[in-house]
């Protein structure tokens, strides 16, 4: 049995605008079909039976795509509302707890990440520490976004969207593995961001990293539903 994941899909993704002044990103369509529908076959070919959405602006409409689609008899899916309040991604999660056993994975609403999850819960797994996180890191070096983490030796030694650094060759690549204790410091309905976490985490020396090669797609701009519309059509071949 695979670890559930949470998407975080609750943004007001002003990047995409006017496209999202009236839906949300997440059923932006990509290739004719809302690209929510493609985060959720990727994860169920994954192996992957629980999803959970952490939704906020026009979250309805996400509920009503996927509760109308083949996902919603085949896959375990709930759903969590920030509410009448933005909570930001840690506060979103926060919410999402009682859903949610000890570990989990955690990705974005906009990221479509190709990768071996069975692997990463594998080796997350050969720890036992039960403090520890883990982070997804690919060699970045400042080309699709600004680096933001200083990975050695299977260690995030620093993950931070303020502090910038020279050694900072890597950024997130989107997917983490998180526990239910490392939100306990924060009161509920209260907003954060779940940088904070991986942050903290990394400074105590309890971040795992698991680097990607192979580079990660988005749909947060124009260009990253380009480059995607392309990979999945030659997924097709």
């Amino acid at each position: 049995m695979m670890l559930p994941v949470v998407v975080l899909a609750g943004g007001l993704a002003t990047r995409l605008r006017p496209i999202t002044e009236k839906i949300p990103k997440s059923i932006v369509t990509v290739n004719d079909e809302p690209f929510v529908l493609h985060q959720l076959k990727l994860f169920q070919q994954s192996g992957i039976s629980h999803v959970h959405f952490c939704l906020g602006h026009l979250g309805e409409m996400v509920k009503m795509v996927i509760d109308n689609s083949p996902f919603a008899s085949t896959m375990s899916i709930t759903y969590s509302f920030d509410g009448e309040k933005l909570l930001g991604t840690g506060g979103a999660l926060k919410k999402a707890l009682p859903f949610l056993p000890d570990v989990f994975f955690v990705t974005y609403g906009d990221s479509y990440l190709d990768i071996d999850y069975k692997l990463i819960e594998a080796k997350f797994s050969e720890s036992e520490n039960d403090n520890l996180g883990l982070m997804t890191v690919y060699k970045n070096s400042d080309k699709y976004d600004t680096s933001n983490v200083i990975y050695e030796n299977e260690r995030i030694i620093l993950y931070s969207k303020k502090q910038s650094a020279t050694q900072m060759e890597y950024i997130d690549y989107g997917l983490g593995i998180v526990r239910q204790k490392h939100f306990s410091a924060y009161p509920d309905l209260t907003y954060f961001d779940l940088s904070e976490i991986y942050e903290n985490l990394s400074i105590k020396g309890e971040l795992m990293g698991y680097e990607i090669h192979n580079r990660f797609y988005e749909i947060g701009s124009l260009n990253g539903i380009e480059d995607l519309s392309k990979y999945l059509k030659t997924k097709k071949i």
